[in-house]
């Protein structure tokens, strides 16, 4: 009960926090989000320059983000698909109730965009703690990672981001084109630092206590090797485990281990490369 209230406490969080970001720092300064956001922008200008309607970037958002929250139906599981339309809603509300800013917080394009871009990727990444997603590219991204975990991500974004760029030139200036690019690239790196699912971690437990492995695999499900060992000092026989999990999984595999061996000596080796019979967990 206590990680389903965390994940949705992250859910509402990161969500709102991403909608603010656009809400504040993105949209004042004709600065394109990237991604189903900023087609939602293009799309936004068109209306209110074409049909005189404005401020529906949170609608037209939601609308683009349903034919990719059925495809990822049928990849995903229903809990991730239950979490990224609660965090749709939550976008939607927010960019759609709260009346659009006349102006910009402050004048400063460039202070504007590295704000949002810390914001709006805080909210992505902790969004994304919740094994749900913010919709848009990132449903997409993670229905592929889940048939293929070797996929690169960040290579979808880019092509889509490069054609929406290269509207965004058009339809604005040279300068609001590089800012909104900076803005991406910002975001993305802010995303990944709170995106804990997205880090390999590999975990050495040194332990007396021959049960810890199958709570390990038992609990989390993940595979654990193992094998004898002795203590250089005492000369005591001991159990070396070996697992590899996610960033966001160590404070469940550092509690087994202290609540069954207080004693027990743990080493966490973060960002090794794994590869064979590793599931890649959202």
């Amino acid at each position: 009960m206590n990680k389903k209230i965390k994940q949705y406490s992250n859910l509402v969080l990161g969500s709102s926090l991403l909608a603010l970001g656009i809400y504040l720092f993105v949209t004042p300064n004709n600065i394109n989000f990237g991604g189903v956001i900023g087609l939602s922008q293009i799309i936004d200008y068109f209306l209110s320059k074409t049909l005189n309607i404005s401020n529906k970037v949170g609608i037209i958002n939601f609308l683009i983000n349903v034919p990719l929250f059925l495809f990822a139906l049928k990849i995903m599981n229903k809990e991730f698909c239950f979490k990224t339309i609660v965090s749709l809603i939550i976008q939607t509300l927010i960019l759609s109730v709260l009346p659009p800013l006349k102006a910009p917080l402050v004048d400063d394009i460039l202070l504007n965009c590295l704000f949002g871009a810390m914001v709006c990727g805080m909210g992505v990444g902790i969004a994304l703690r919740s094994s749900g997603c913010c919709g848009g590219i990132d449903i997409a991204c993670m229905c592929i990672v889940k048939k293929h975990p070797d996929f690169k991500t960040g290579q979808l974004s880019i092509y889509i981001n490069a054609v929406l760029f290269s509207i965004c030139f058009f339809i604005f200036d040279l300068q609001t084109t590089m800012y909104s690019i900076v803005f991406v690239a910002i975001l993305y790196t802010v995303a990944d630092k709170y995106h804990d699912q997205n880090i390999n971690v590999a975990a050495l437990i040194i332990t007396d206590h021959d049960e810890i492995k199958e709570i390990i695999m038992k609990q989390m499900g993940r595979g654990v090797t193992f094998w004898h060992g002795f203590g250089a000092y005492t000369g005591n026989s001991k159990q070396i485990l070996f697992c590899a999990v996610n960033k966001y999984e160590i404070s469940e595999i550092r509690h087994i281990v202290t609540d069954n061996d207080p004693k027990a000596f743990i080493t966490f080796f973060e960002g090794p490369m794994i590869r064979g019979g590793f599931e890649k967990r959202l």
